[in-house]
């Protein structure tokens, strides 16, 4: 990658620094119970949900009818002319974006335009606007499918709508590992900030709640055909029948620590401490898990033990085989309840590549506030040797948190935050 010479704004060779610190100063979020970080905190801290019945389309022909769709959300708050270039997921980033960028007190066209990146994640791509045109192709022709149809659906049209929005022209891109990507994009936001960027815009949303969306997850077997928001997704739970989906995520600022406190950031919510990633073994093949070791991984780069770590937000699969396997992994690291572990996105249900920058967002307000969220609606099942936080938040001088986030496909991350000490 190049970075901008702040005297002239040409492009120069970046220099890696591994000392480099990623923190993060800002936090927007868009999730089912909340716009705003302080709303959506709010509403996890008091236990409000927003997980209902699917409201953007009839779901009586679907076997799934419960989702968490964001409400009270329009795409006026995006420019008419982006409106109608891109899909609703990437209106969400556009909204989280804005809101990270005023929490951060960032003015992008004050800084170099090379020292600025924008690394998303995605899952599912603009697959409603996707639907609609192929839905104009067969019903009227191909001169009703709009030329944006070539790049709304695709993975990286957030991270160039963000890039050209803010004039972002420093490292871009985009990781695709469903909900592990919202924690990939973190670890390569931070190698771009050891790169030379000043800044980087990074998290993830999706929108995958369409028709369309929603028959490509059925296949996958996985998701909760129970009809009951209450009790749809209960990860942890003896008799889990699968996760909701949802849709939103959060957009985070991240930047070395020492140019957020140079430019005077308001707010330095906790840092971006260790990162590691790894893949599931070929099915049949006997090998065991690896995200035991991508979570020692992870506390060895940021340099901590396990009993250092004060929570887990958990990735809550809610499925029987894969709750029990995260729970082991935990027991293993953490010895059985050794450790506080919450799963907030009972809440909210599964947000695919925005869910994990949720948690992280989640886990900094966790930090900032010495308190740990609950996991509504769950009665962990008996065999599990878990503290799962339930029913109502735990105070808790909150120092450092695990945030682990497992795709579909056999991709799993950890990544870890603590609060910046000098």
């Amino acid at each position: 990658m190049t970075t901008a010479s702040p005297a002239t704004g040409t492009a120069r060779p970046a220099v890696r620094d591994r000392t480099t610190r990623a923190v993060v100063t800002g936090i927007g979020v868009v999730a089912p119970n909340g716009i705003g970080a302080a709303d959506y905190w709010k509403a996890v801290l008091t236990g409000r949900g927003g997980l209902a019945r699917i409201s953007r389309f009839d779901p009586s022909g679907y076997p799934v009818k419960v989702a968490g769709e964001v409400s009270g959300y329009s795409s006026s708050r995006v420019p008419s002319r982006l409106r109608v270039q891109t899909d609703l997921w990437t209106h969400f980033a556009f909204t989280a974006g804005e809101l990270a960028l005023a929490d951060a007190a960032v003015d992008p066209a004050s800084m170099p335009p090379y020292e600025l990146s924008v690394i998303t994640a995605s899952s599912s791509g603009g697959n409603a606007f996707g639907q609609r045109e192929i839905q104009s192709l067969w019903s009227q022709g191909p001169r009703h499918v709009t030329a944006y149809q070539s790049i709304a659906w695709f993975y990286a049209a957030t991270t160039g709508q963000l890039s050209i929005r803010h004039g972002m022209k420093g490292s871009c891109g985009v990781l695709v590992a469903e909900q592990a990507g919202g924690l990939d994009a973190l670890g390569e936001a931070r190698r771009a900030l050891r790169d030379g960027s000043r800044l980087v815009v990074t998290g993830g949303t999706e929108a995958p709640v369409s028709p369309y969306a929603l028959t490509c997850q059925v296949a996958g077997g996985l998701l909760s055909t129970d009809p009951d928001p209450a009790t749809a997704y209960r990860p942890f739970a003896a008799d889990a029948t699968g996760h909701v989906p949802g849709e939103g995520g959060a957009v985070l600022i991240v930047e070395n620590l020492a140019g957020a406190r140079d430019r005077g950031a308001p707010r330095l919510y906790g840092e971006i401490a260790g990162y590691a990633t790894g893949f599931d073994p070929p099915p049949g093949s006997g090998l065991p898990s690896p995200l035991r070791r991508v979570i020692m991984s992870a506390l060895m780069e940021a340099d901590l033990a396990p009993e250092q770590i004060d929570v887990v937000f958990a990735d809550a699969a809610g499925t029987r085989e894969a709750d029990a396997a995260e729970c082991a992994a935990l027991a293993e690291v953490f010895q059985p309840h050794g450790v506080a572990v919450t799963a907030p996105k009972t809440m909210t249900g599964r947000l695919y590549a925005g869910g994990a920058p949720l948690d992280v967002a989640t886990a900094l307000l966790a930090i900032r506030d010495r308190v740990i969220p609950p996991t509504t609606g769950v009665l962990p099942a008996r065999d599990y040797e878990l503290d799962l936080v339930v029913g109502a938040p735990r105070p808790d001088p909150v120092r450092a948190a695990l945030v682990v986030a497992r795709g579909h496909g056999g991709f799993n991350s950890a990544v870890v935050v603590r609060e910046v000490e000098d």
